[in-house]
């Protein structure tokens, strides 16, 4: 019977087996590139959660049996990104591998129609990822990104009001008056990036004291532009990289490439992120007591502040004022897919975030559409295109000379204060100062609305192709369109705007700006190769640009009953501003490459302008370089741990244009008796003002370790700007005060380390690690006119001045040891040094990132703690650690060194932050299979943060501020800011 039985189990598994073979499904397929359409041998096609798998042939083609579907294959081959594939059926599939973000680092801009592998650059070009944009945490805006993620930058928050608003320096200073801001470009697209002030001068009256630099606190307009869109950055820092770009190069470019689609089943991504933000640091209140109170602010005070303690009622009136916690939503939402011929993007975010101060906040919505047409095999298309609206309520800090900005009566404010309003929402006076902060904050509305238009074309068409050279031609246009409106409402009801008490009667302050830029580029690039491997590149190309704003401001004072309208005032103010320029030229460039082994370029830009004296006039910035790939040489074994040891040098020129009103005299108009006439502004024009011209020499090595698991890269600059812009007095007789020249030379010496690394890649866990070091040293090393300070409230409190031999960002003031200029050195704004900590922990489905930045040295002029000294409102006014004798506090210290010393007002500046922390889940597939007819590819929860972690000594909010705002070098003039914040976010994010 047993051998029956037997006999009878091998029959039924024989008549079976055509049935189980039969039950399987062959999956085939072929792999290709999806940036050439070339094809991908070898590729590894696994079905996930099995050891089934197969490699794709010589020709791409892979062909693999699964025992049922739906399920998901894996496809991974080296320097492409990984893909999770989600199969439901048998019919052939070709999948479009994408090169992986290493290998996208691995391609930078040599030529305005042309990019190299970053293994033969001869130039130190950073570039940032789309996971290291975004991937970690959203930032409130694109610059906020940039926070220690390379070398060569120097990222500061001139503010933490909602909006952004942030300064971007790249190696150095590179002006002295002119611009400091790097160039942005987003695909093709010359964006403005302007900072336009809202008129608060009218009520804050700022620039009627120290420098009359912008202090309205304005955001700067690349917070436009959404961070979720972008593929990757590109950061040209100086002149050997960014002449390309010429005339508007000298300050650095930033390349933006925002997201395409990709051929084959449109992927959907959604992801939602909700939390808080709060303050980072609150100063705090001094440690009252009875006799303190009664010595610093009398016998009335003291009783006032004895019943309200007794009554349980002093109140921290700064922690009412900055201790909200903001909501924070971020919803986004993006399509792509598409076919060979024809590819799109989409994608939609809305940003709903409120600030640390209640009536402030944030919201903006961005819609982009990417399209890429390929018709012919000889022509490719491409659009972006991009629209946001966005509305900033910033609220009404910063510096100002009538008290009544919300930072500066807060200096001022005791605890003992009854400043709430009645059952009636009447606002009662401050007996201590100009205006109460609790009414400012609730009924002032300071508020930036911004709709913008961004749209860039391209067209590629192959001219001619035969084995051995190939002709190409490249069409570029784009248009940047933007109206940004500012309304600033102070109601008539506000303390200070009482007529009794010296005030305007309500205040309207409308600002209208219309922007439009559009640039056109045709160029020509010619690949010739050789058959020893030497080829050339030729391109050539012409350009132009037009950039058009118009900003009208007016003012009114005086309003009727709670109108708002201007016209409803008893007086208005008009002014306007109009800033035209139109800009063509050419570039060349020859590009030739010997196997690898030595790549040297050579390039001429040709600009003219009509912002230069005369327009018909080219100026001329060439570039040229050389690398030198030892790796290449066969020195060593393809055993040998070296990958790549590279030597390279670079030179280039790059233009910074003369400000606005340099090059001719300007007008103001006046009326007396109803007669109208014209009158100087005081400025001498001067035609002959020649362009501030960089001259950069970089020198540099990059070695990689273990195929490419340990990298290294050095670079030593020498960036030179001459024709340096400055103001100089003129003679009363000549009937003008001043007049712009060219006056001095400028000198930067710096260098730049980075080290990116996996010490740990196992099949659970991976390790990447990234620390980037930078210092930056500057010097004026001619100057023709006399020193002058500039930048900041004069010698007494600390300011910046320009002397020949010194650093162009020290800092100095009246002292017990002046030198030979009359003034005592006691800082300096430039930092020491700087370092940034990357570091990623993959541990199967978790992942876990942060940045770390660390800014050593570089001083502030802290004139918020002076004003809190002088109101005796100090958190530290009673401690006793900076007199030599230890016997007064800190507070009448400080004090008493006005006027004999600024050195108490120049502090250290440095702090270790913990820029941004991400950690994420994604959920194993078995979980949501079932869901969506099993077309759910990824589902990733996680909790993120943005300076989570601040760590410094400074005896203010933040070490990082700047009340003059973006433009301009003198940076760190502490008074009274909108404090910056930290964030706190929860995310779900699903891909199908």
């Amino acid at each position: 019977m047993r051998q029956f039985y037997l006999v009878s189990l091998r029959l039924i598994l024989f008549l079976l087996t055509p049935t189980i073979m039969c039950a399987q499904e062959v999956l085939e397929g072929k792999t290709i590139n999806e940036a050439t359409g070339e094809v991908v041998p070898f590729v590894n096609v696994i079905e996930k959660g099995t050891t089934n798998g197969t490699t794709s042939d010589f020709d791409g083609n892979y062909s693999l049996s699964v025992e049922s579907l739906p399920t998901t294959l894996i496809f991974s081959y080296l320097g492409f990104e990984t893909q999770e594939i989600r199969v439901t059926s048998n019919s052939p599939m070709t999948i479009q591998f994408v090169e992986s973000s290493a290998t996208l680092d691995e391609v930078v801009v040599t030529g305005l129609a042309t990019s190299v592998k970053r293994a033969n650059a001869a130039n130190a070009v950073s570039s940032l990822s789309a996971s290291e944009i975004s991937g970690r945490t959203p930032p409130p805006t694109l610059d906020g990104a940039l926070y220690g993620k390379f070398a060569g930058a120097t990222v500061s928050a001139n503010s933490g009001a909602p909006g952004g608003g942030l300064s971007v320096k790249l190696r150095g200073a590179t002006s002295i008056q002119g611009n400091t801001q790097p160039l942005y470009i987003i695909d093709g697209v010359y964006i403005d990036n302007s900072s336009i002030a809202a008129g608060l001068n009218v009520v804050s009256a700022a620039a009627a004291g120290g420098s009359a630099s912008n202090q309205d606190n304005p955001s700067n307009r690349i917070a436009d532009i959404n961070p979720e869109d972008i593929a990757n950055i590109e950061i040209l820092k100086g002149a050997s990289a960014a002449a390309i770009y010429g005339s508007r190069a000298a300050a650095g470019v930033v390349i933006i490439t925002t997201k395409k689609g990709k051929a084959g089943e449109t992927i959907f991504n959604f992801s939602q992120a909700t939390g808080w933000t709060e303050v980072n640091n609150l100063l705090g209140l001094r440690d009252y007591n009875e006799q303190r109170v009664r010595d610093s602010f009398g016998d009335e005070a003291a009783a006032s502040f004895l019943e309200a303690q007794q009554e349980g009622r002093l109140v921290d009136y700064e922690k009412e004022i900055f201790g909200e916690k903001g909501l924070i939503s971020i919803t986004n939402f993006s399509m792509s897919g598409g076919s060979e011929k024809t590819r799109f993007y989409t994608g939609i975010t809305h940003n709903d975030e409120e600030g640390i101060v209640k009536g402030t906040g944030y919201k903006k919505t961005s819609l982009r559409l990417n399209l890429d047409h390929k018709p012919t095999d000889f022509i490719k298309l491409g659009l972006s295109s991009s629209y946001a609206h966005s509305s900033a309520n910033r609220g009404f800090f910063n510096n100002d000379n009538s008290g009544t900005t919300i930072g500066v009566t807060l200096t001022g404010t005791t605890p003992w204060l009854e400043l709430f309003p009645n059952e009636d929402g009447v606002y009662p006076d401050n007996p201590a100062g100009a205006s109460n902060p609790l009414q400012t904050r609730d009924q002032v509305r300071n508020n930036e609305t911004v709709n913008r238009f961004i749209v860039g074309g391209t067209a590629n068409v192959d001219l001619y192709t035969a084995e051995s050279s190939n002709l190409e031609l490249i069409l570029r246009g784009g248009l940047d369109f933007y109206g940004l409106k500012t309304r600033a409402i102070f109601p008539k009801s506000l303390q200070f705007q009482k007529p009794s008490n010296g005030g305007l009667n309500g205040v309207a302050v409308q600002g209208d700006t219309q922007n439009k830029n559009y640039n056109l580029s045709a160029f020509l690039v010619h690949n010739y190769f050789t058959g020893n491997d030497l080829n050339f590149r030729t391109q050539a190309g012409v350009t132009r640009e037009n950039f058009d704003r118009n900003t009208q401001l007016i003012s009114a004072t005086g309003l009727v009953a709670s109108e708002t309208n201007v016209d409803q005032a008893a007086n208005t103010g008009v002014n306007q501003t109009r800033l035209l320029q139109e800009d063509s030229g050419f570039f060349v460039q020859e590009e030739v490459n010997f196997q690898d082994k030595v790549i040297a370029t050579v390039g001429l830009r040709g600009d003219k302008s009509s912002n230069n004296g005369d327009a018909n006039e080219l100026y001329y910035y060439p570039k040229a370089s050389v690398a030198v790939n030892l790796n290449e040489f066969g020195f060593w074994n393809e055993s040998s741990p070296w990958s790549q040891f590279k030597l390279r040098a670079a030179y280039g020129e790059a233009g910074n244009f003369p400000p606005f009103g340099a090059l001719f005299t300007s007008y103001n108009t006046f009326s007396t008796d109803g007669l109208l006439g014209i009158s100087l502004i005081g400025v001498r024009g001067d035609r002959n003002l020649e362009s501030e011209r960089q001259k950069e020499l970089e020198f540099g090595t990059d070695v990689s370790f273990f195929k490419n698991r340990l990298n290294f890269s050095a670079t030593y600059y020498i960036k030179t700007i001459e024709n340096l812009i400055l103001q100089a007095a003129l003679e009363p007789s000549s009937g003008f005060t001043s007049e712009f020249v060219n006056a001095g030379e400028l000198r930067n010496r710096g260098i730049e380390l980075t080290l990116d690394a996996v010490p740990v890649a196992t099949e659970d866990f991976t390790w990447n690690l990234g620390v980037n070091f930078y210092k930056n040293t500057s010097e004026i090393t001619r100057l023709d006119v006399d020193p002058f300070n500039i930048g900041a409230f004069g010698a007494t409190l600390g300011t910046f001045r320009i002397e020949e031999g010194s650093s162009a960002t020290q800092i100095v003031g009246i002292g017990p040891n002046p030198g030979e200029n009359g003034f005592q050195k006691f800082g300096d704004a430039e930092p020491d040094f700087q370092m940034g900590f990357n570091s990623q922990l993959i541990y199967k489905n978790f992942d876990l990132s942060f940045v770390w930045q660390w800014k050593n040295g570089g001083e502030n002029v802290n004139l918020t703690t002076l004003l809190t000294d002088l109101n005796g409102t100090s958190h530290d006014y009673d401690t006793v650690d900076l007199d030599p004798d230890g016997q007064v506090g800190n507070g009448p210290y400080r004090v008493s060194q006005l006027g004999s010393s600024a050195e108490v007002f120049v502090e250290d500046a440095s702090y270790l932050r913990m820029r941004e922390l991400g950690l994420y889940y994604n959920i194993p597939a078995e979980v949501y299979d079932d869901f969506l007819n099993g077309s759910i590819d990824n589902i990733k929860l996680g909790f993120s943060g943005t300076n989570l972690i601040n760590i410094f000594d400074y005896n203010s909010y933040d070490p990082e501020v700047s009340n003059f705002g973006a433009n301009g070098i003198f940076t760190g003039v502490d008074v009274t800011p909108f404090p910056s914040s930290k964030r706190f976010l929860f995310h779900l994010a699903v891909n199908f």
